[in-house]
């Protein structure tokens, strides 16, 4: 049986620094050999690709609307997490991953 692979879906304000974080991220996912799909984009898109996503990351400048998104997640069964601003910061792909997993 094959491993089903996740759907992550990192959200800022308009995609550009979560597509840093997102390209780093997919380089420590394949240096640990995991199967996932990460994908960034605007908050704004969020409802369009909701129902595809396992985990939805959001960037910690958009901490401020944490309940509106962690409504939209928990409606959907994601598990969401806002990426602490040390790691954000830094694009660490590895320390967000390992962040993802621990929710």
């Amino acid at each position: 049986m094959t491993e089903k692979e996740l759907n992550v879906l990192l959200v800022c304000g308009t995609g550009a620094s979560s597509g840093f974080m997102a390209a780093n991220m997919r380089k420590a996912a394949k240096k640990a050999g995991l199967t996932i799909k990460i994908q960034a984009r605007s908050e704004s898109q969020l409802e369009d690709m909701i129902d595809d996503v396992d985990y939805l990351l959001v960037g910690p400048h958009l901490s401020y609307k944490e309940a509106e998104l962690r409504a939209t997640a928990d409606a959907h069964q994601v598990k969401m997490g806002i990426i602490p601003q040390t790691i954000y910061g830094t694009l660490n792909g590895k320390a967000a991953l390992d962040f993802m997993q621990a929710l």
